[in-house]
């Protein structure tokens, strides 16, 4: 029978316990230190050649995708022109600044796509740490329930107008920010309600939370004006539209500060996936990685979800992926993860707003649609792996 880890790190029946696989981290942790420490060596191996050959191609291959997905819209614009257009730049003189698929392209569709691979990255490297600090594939902000809090705190700050503004940047992603992260500390307790962890309680808490807090979002949305009220509907299922640049900068300000929290704790989630016992032996401090990693996954979630609403899934189905062809190595596994997550949202946002143009469908339903049965199939397989 297979062993089951608890959330101190221990397996509790037989059985020799074995090494986290890429595909699937609740796994067993290693039963000594010895284990841990060969585990620790083989994550060593990953030389600076294939760390800079899988960024380069990733960001190759993001940047090929992002040019790409400008020329498609309502009105379509040749892979020519939009190179044209981009060459001339943003502070373009003359005629071509009041052409109109120079217009397009510099004020709706660029901000547009940068927000979206922005949104992406953001999520599923979030997706990634969640999933090894938590030890389970099936961990994703919004399955979890901490984009719902976000958007809670989010929506209690814009129906209300608390300080929407500081200083000329907004504040917005602090409110989320404050929501999401007391979702994860609710979800996370109870979780570890009865002195071990379990996922299946951490994913029926994530659903309870979810129900709550979109009932208490719908209330305040019905003390709104209609006006507002239609927005935060829209808000609420997903969307990119509208931004501008000053809105990317602002984000690109927050998701900067996580991002670069979540990079800096990566060697600490490679042993964390081990179990934390074995992960304090070999030297982690665990409960300040564990602050310092519930404060950067509230803070990309929250500001993620203050611009473009819930976006559900890309956390959950963008890392999984993302591990079984490059591996577990957290040193690599969040680049790549940001990258790959920023291009599926690229993807998606760009299919939502032409598959039916000139309606645009919310591209959080299109990243359901994906995320859904990949989330199932992963339910599935982790409970018959518990139970073989």
């Amino acid at each position: 029978m297979t062993s089951v880890t608890s959330h101190s790190g221990k397996a509790h029946a037989g059985g020799t316990p074995a090494l986290p696989a890429p595909g699937f981290l609740s796994r067993p942790a290693p039963a000594s230190v010895a284990e841990g420490a060969r585990h620790a060596q083989a994550v060593a191996t990953l030389s600076p050649i294939k760390w800079f050959g899988v960024s380069g191609a990733l960001g190759a291959l993001a940047f090929v995708t992002f040019v790409a997905c400008l020329g498609f819209g309502t009105e379509t614009i040749s892979f020519a022109n939009v190179a044209t257009l981009l060459a001339q730049g943003p502070f373009a003189e003359g005629e071509i600044q009041n052409a109109p698929h120079y217009i397009i392209l510099w004020q709706v569709r660029i901000p547009r796509v940068l927000l979206a691979f922005m949104v992406g990255g953001s999520l599923a490297a979030v997706g990634a740490s969640l999933q090894a600090l938590l030890r389970n594939p099936l961990a994703d902000p919004y399955v979890i329930g901490i984009s719902s809090g976000a958007a809670l705190g989010a929506a209690v700050a814009v129906l209300f107008g608390i300080g929407l503004s500081m200083f000329g940047l907004s504040v917005l992603p602090f409110y989320a920010f404050l929501g999401a992260l007391v979702a994860l500390l609710i979800v996370y307790r109870i979780a570890v309600s009865y002195g071990s962890f379990s996922i299946h309680t951490l994913l029926l808490g994530g659903v309870v939370l979810n129900a709550i807090f979109s009932a208490l979002i719908l209330f305040l949305t019905t003390l709104a004006d209609p006006y507002k009220a239609s927005g935060m509907y829209a808000w609420l299922m997903g969307s990119l539209t509208g931004p501008d640049f000053s809105t990317v900068l602002i984000l690109a300000v927050y998701l900067f500060l996580g991002v670069a929290v979540l990079i800096s704790q990566a060697s600490a989630l490679n042993l964390l996936t081990l179990g934390e016992e074995a992960a304090r032996s070999l030297g982690v401090e665990v409960e300040r990685v564990k602050r310092v990693l519930f404060a950067a996954a509230a803070l990309l979630t929250g500001s993620v979800v203050a611009f473009s609403g819930l976006i559900g899934f890309v956390g959950l189905i963008v890392p999984h992926a993302v591990r079984l062809v490059f591996g577990a190595d957290h040193r690599l596994l969040l680049i790549a993860s940001g990258m790959v997550g920023g291009i599926f949202l690229m993807l998606a946002d760009t299919l939502a707003r032409t598959l039916l143009s000139p309606t645009e469908i919310p591209v959080g339903v299109v990243t359901a649609l994906v995320g859904g049965p990949v989330f199932l199939y992963l339910l599935v397989r982790q409970r018959r792996s518990i139970v073989a």
